[in-house]
């Protein structure tokens, strides 16, 4: 059974200042109001049918003093439209619905929490923040790897921050769950609270995670230039890579939104290049039949084609191989060596995927996280992060997401409707 309890400093004390707005009441949860992990019946029968999620939202009785409480935000990792937002949302809710007035961000990362850097930590308002969510990226800045804990914990007590909410991926979530064992050693009364951010769409127990909506959209654009170049020579091939180092969900959408699609490798399939059932074989009979093809592949596929360096990058990750310029190599030395011509195309619109603003289906769901946070946080919840799950919000032990990834899974109905909209084999090897 996993463990779902969340972590709390102490009994609240404090009234909520929210108040009734006209004749809405306030929609205050309590220790009872949780949701279910399965929405099925047959989940009902399995072995964590008993298992639910506390749902996030305001509290009628907080732990902090709202006046007395210095909360700080800090983003890592790689880019990921809706940062800005997530960062406008957390500094209106605070000062507007709860009334604290010391917002800070630290800058470039898990490096602002380390004083030796240098990066002066800005103090954020809702005015200096009104504008932020129609620009991509984030604009506190980002850095990737590991600091010491310590550090991160010093300068926390000397500035006085009570809350810190860190807006980051599997590595970043990680990195406040030590942050909050750190405070928790200590014996301090601060709160950790995590967003998770990653256009992959990868982390476990979430129904999605914010930025994957728009980052989806933009794929879907560079879907449809692919099939342009493909259509506009002879033999025309488009070769698309996309995001996503260990879960395709981005190349799956992004192909079945575009509708003209002919291969969609993920890292959760494995497949060859040579051989009748191969890869280079299917796309030659492809091209032959339709005089043209496009083939959509995200990053993390087709690993198992090269050889393991062991390098890892500044978050510790394993660096992976280039597979689109592999297959560009690869599919090119093929036809030529067949004598067949072929105009191959090759883009990678990598950063422009993650880069650009929210769209606004991410734009209300950052809004939301962003409350769910600072709910969660005011009443005193912590080594915690909030996300959506069965299309509630609702709070989940950072322990406990970050112990796997969400994938592709390659016997579900999203793999077959890609298959069925490809036409491709469904097995490759």
């Amino acid at each position: 059974m996993l463990n779902v309890d969340i972590s709390s400093l102490g009994p609240c004390q404090f009234h909520s200042p929210l108040h009734q707005i006209g004749s809405v009441q306030v929609p205050y949860k309590t220790e009872v109001d949780r949701i279910l992990y399965t929405n099925t019946v047959q989940g009902l029968q399995e072995e964590n049918s008993a298992l639910s999620f506390e749902e996030a939202g305001p509290r009628e009785k907080i732990f902090f003093d709202p006046p007395r409480t210095t909360v700080g935000i800090v983003t890592c990792g790689g880019l990921c439209p809706g940062l800005n937002d997530i960062i406008r949302g957390i500094v209106n809710q605070c000062y507007r619905q709860y009334g604290i007035n010391r917002v800070y961000g630290f800058r470039y990362g898990y490096e602002g929490l380390v004083q030796r850097y240098g990066h002066t930590p800005l103090m954020l308002r809702p005015e200096s923040v009104s504008q932020i969510h129609n620009f991509g990226g984030t604009i506190l800045g980002s850095s990737r790897g590991q600091q010491l804990i310590g550090d991160m914990v010093d300068t926390l007590e000397d500035m006085g921050v009570d809350i810190l909410f860190v807006i980051g991926g599997d590595g970043t979530l990680r990195g406040a769950s030590e942050i909050a064992k750190e405070i928790a050693v200590r014996g301090l009364r601060k709160a950790v609270v995590g967003i998770p951010k990653t256009i992959d769409n990868d982390i476990m127990y979430l129904d999605k995670s914010f930025g994957f909506e728009t980052a989806f959209a933009e794929a879907v654009n560079a879907v449809k230039c692919a099939y342009t170049e493909a259509c506009g020579a002879v033999n025309g091939i488009g070769l698309l890579k996309l995001m996503g180092r260990d879960s395709g969900f981005i190349a799956c959408y992004a192909a079945l939104a575009g509708s003209n699609v002919d291969f969609v490798l993920i890292p959760e399939v494995q497949f060859t290049m040579e051989g009748t059932t191969g890869l280079l074989e299917a796309l030659r009979y492809r091209v032959a039949k339709r005089g043209s093809a496009v083939i959509v592949v995200a990053e993390g596929a087709g690993q198992e084609l090269f050889s393991d360096n062991g390098s890892t990058d500044a978050s510790g990750n394993k660096r992976y191989g280039d597979i689109g310029l592999h297959l560009k190599d690869e599919i090119n030395a093929f036809f030529k060596a067949r004598r067949m011509e072929v105009n191959l195309k090759y883009i990678d619109p990598s950063y422009i995927v993650r880069s650009v603003p929210a769209n606004p289906q991410d734009n209300v769901y950052c809004s939301r996280l962003a409350q769910s946070a600072v709910h969660a946080a005011m009443a005193g919840k912590t080594s915690m992060l909030v996300g959506r799950w069965h299309n509630a919000f609702v709070h989940l032990p950072l322990d406990m997401v970050t112990h796997g990834r969400r994938k592709v899974d390659p016997h579900s109905e999203l793999w077959h409707a890609v298959l069925e909209s490809t036409g491709q084999p469904a097995m490759m090897t």
